[in-house]
């Protein structure tokens, strides 16, 4: 139970299942014949799954739920928690399939079966209906939850309901599809006035909204949905993403590798990922009757690099790196512009190395993502985390390889955190099926938090494919293979830094540098000639010579977010510098081309 006597976070996981409770008793209230999915809470707030039946039901309906909760707030009812028997819940619950799938699996697990009721006091009466003078308890309300929950229902503030989706049970496609209500809860009205305007923030954000403004990518149905297009000014940043990845991590040694994109199924039967993925994946079928897949991931086929010739300690470290797409069927219903498609374009790396080489090699890929964050103005104290990605100690069947192994990458990944001072906390049932890893999470301009960069240790992919390298006594060892990403995704990294920039890239990353701006036609040919000098300088520059006013074409150049608006007019000409007004400023300066080349790299 939580009182105000818990810590913060602690509080507001309470505030967030009990705000599920009183949504799933205020909508029971409306449906009594309702059926429950699971209903936990999320990093925004909390959702619950319903099965209403025929009885169709969308976010008109939500005025008259939040009515109810409302009302049930106010009524102040206790929370309180009862261990049951499984016949209890049975009879509690034995109309709900999916409530008794989820005690069947409780039971199973010998754990104690524990369910939330809403309790109110009230004054009993006899069998004419008077009241006797006694007071008794009564059940408003009761659902299955292990908790924590707050004391009572008034404790719980400001709710609201946001959205609704549709979601298959359990997550799987071939079960019931169920009816998601989202929502989020707040201590009182002015947390959920600043969470209001924090939306409208992310809502003109919206990478999907500023990528078509900005013409920066499109779908096509004819293509497929999850199958992002990219326009030349898409395509350029993108490969400015990946050029500044490759130009920091070459003083590291890395050599740029080219796979296919389909494979035989074996190289994942091998790897370990088919027993997992199979049906993640996009099956291919060609004239014979082999079975090929295309490529959910890349590392199994750069063992095959590794492993293509014979390798001794002298050799070690390998280091490869490849920008490439990979291909996950994902479900429709989660695809969501470019943070989740179908086409997923890696900046992949995997080094192989010694055990003695571990460190220093992860070492060197810590470096490669400061510098590269750094660049994006992301990588700042107290604006972003690692989390050290360890096993579930509750579930090693959920991992490969030895108990020696995991523990040793574990170790080499809390030390390399300590050592590079980096702020980690462990996450314990976060590691790959195959090892370890440090997931760097950053912080966008308004304070979201994305997972991007990751360094993985793993011993059990060598030994899957039966790697090896000579040592220096003659005999054959197996190496080290560490898994690197910088951007990770190229898309959904894409996705991210078009909201944390709102589009107004810094003009080292924006494909349009500059509109340069005649003041009228007089001065249309010198600014066509500075073009095409500053284009042999590097620079990308585009002419603006619409017949619209001046004052008109200097805002547009500011709605379409180019870093800067170059003016020529006659003392332009005349001095051979440029009047320049930068995005988002309002006071014009005078700076000679040099400087303003300079800035160009900014």
């Amino acid at each position: 139970m939580c009182t105000s006597e818990n810590n913060v976070n602690n509080l507001e996981l309470c505030r967030k299942h009990t705000a599920s409770h009183i949504m799933t008793a205020a909508v029971k209230l409306l449906y009594p014949d309702v059926k429950l999915g699971v209903g936990p809470w999320t990093d925004n707030g909390f959702y619950q799954d319903f099965d209403f039946g025929d009885v169709q039901v969308s976010e008109k309906e939500f005025k008259k739920i939040q009515k109810k909760m409302r009302w049930i707030v106010n009524k102040g009812f206790e929370m309180r928690k009862t261990i049951i028997s499984v016949e209890k819940a049975t009879e509690l619950f034995g109309h709900d399939k999916f409530k008794m799938e989820l005690i069947s699996e409780i039971a199973g697990r010998g754990e104690d079966i524990s369910f939330y009721s809403m309790i109110s006091e009230g004054e009993e009466k006899d069998e004419n209906g008077e009241p006797t003078g006694k007071m008794v308890e009564r059940i408003f309300s009761s659902d299955l939850c292990a908790g924590p929950h707050l004391k009572n229902t008034g404790e719980l503030g400001v709710v609201k309901l946001t959205t609704l989706a549709s979601a298959y049970w359990r997550g799987d496609s071939d079960n019931d599809t169920l009816t998601r209500i989202y929502g989020v809860v707040f201590e009182n009205e002015e947390k959920m006035k600043e969470y209001e305007i924090f939306l409208e923030e992310v809502a003109k954000r919206d990478h999907r909204k500023l990528g078509k403004e900005l013409g920066l990518f499109t779908f096509s149905e004819k293509v497929g949905a999850g199958l992002p297009l990219f326009t030349p000014k898409g395509t350029f940043i993108r490969r400015k993403i990946e050029d500044t990845i490759m130009e920091i991590q070459a003083g590291f040694g890395y050599e740029k590798v080219h796979i296919p994109h389909i494979t035989k199924k074996d190289l994942y039967e091998i790897s370990g990922h088919w027993g997992k993925y199979k049906d993640d994946l996009f099956h291919v079928k060609g004239k014979s009757d082999t079975e090929f897949v295309m490529k959910p991931m890349n590392c199994p086929h750069h063992t095959q690099i590794f492993d293509a010739s014979p390798k001794s300690y002298r050799d070690l470290p390998v280091r490869y790196a490849e920008t490439t797409s990979c291909y996950r069927d994902e479900q429709a219903g989660e695809l969501l512009g470019l943070s989740r498609v179908r086409s997923i374009t890696q900046d992949d790396g995997h080094v192989f190395c010694t055990v003695e080489q571990i460190k220093q090699e992860c070492k060197n890929i810590v470096e490669v993502i400061r510098q590269f964050y750094t660049k994006f103005g992301m990588y700042n104290e107290g604006e972003f985390y690692v989390g050290l990605s360890v096993r579930d100690p509750q579930k090693p069947e959920k991992y490969l390889g030895t108990e020696e192994g995991w523990s040793k990458a574990e170790q080499f990944l809390e030390e390399i955190a300590k050592e590079e001072n980096l702020p980690y906390k462990r996450e314990e049932g976060e590691a790959a099926f195959y090892g370890p890893k440090l997931d760097f999470q950053f912080k966008d301009a308004i304070g979201r938090e994305w997972q991007l960069a990751t360094i993985q240790i793993d011993f059990v992919q060598p030994e899957n494919f039966k790697l090896s390298y000579t040592d220096k006594n003659g005999e054959k060892q197996t190496p080290v293979m560490i898994h690197r990403a910088i951007a990770g995704s190229l898309e959904r990294f894409m996705s991210v830094i078009i909201e944390h920039f709102a589009g107004a890239f810094p003009p080292w990353l924006s494909p349009v540098q500059a509109h340069i701006i005649p003041v009228n036609e007089a001065h249309e040919e010198y600014a066509y000639d500075l073009a095409k000098k500053l284009k042999k300088l590097g620079a990308r520059v585009e002419v603006y010579d619409a017949s619209d006013s001046l004052a008109k074409r200097i805002r547009n150049c500011q709605t379409a977010k180019v870093p800067f608006s170059v003016i020529i007019g006659d003392n332009e000409v005349a001095s051979g510098n440029v009047t320049v007004r930068k995005y988002g400023e309002k006071k014009d300066r005078v700076i000679s081309i040099e400087e303003f080349l300079e800035e160009c790299e900014g």
